[in-house]
């Protein structure tokens, strides 16, 4: 999985996605997911290190099949919305 890492004022901000589907754009309709901006450019890491990271983000923008089945396994999430068969889904925690 890739993990870019934001931090603001609130905390840790966090953009997980699937490593296959990092630098490529979903559509269907309207609606669009665009794994193409350094949003999403960050750093390939064990499934571990994600663990940790998704518990200590105040949120938490997580696309593809692994990494929405990993926040849901945390408890983080319990429903994904899909664009163009791609799971997608955000939370926000009070850490």
């Amino acid at each position: 999985m890739i993990v870019k890492k934001h931090f603001d004022k609130n905390g840790l901000l966090i953009a997980v996605c699937d490593s296959d589907l990092l630098g490529k754009k979903f559509e269907e309709g309207k609606l669009q997911l665009d794994l193409t901006s350094d949003f999403y450019k960050g750093q390939e890491m064990d499934e571990l290190r994600v663990q940790e990271l998704m518990k200590s983000a105040r949120v938490g923008n997580i696309v593809g099949k692994k990494s929405t089945t990993l926040a849901k396994k945390l408890g983080l999430i319990e429903k994904t919305k899909t664009i163009a068969d791609i799971p997608y889904a955000l939370f926000v925690s009070d850490v």
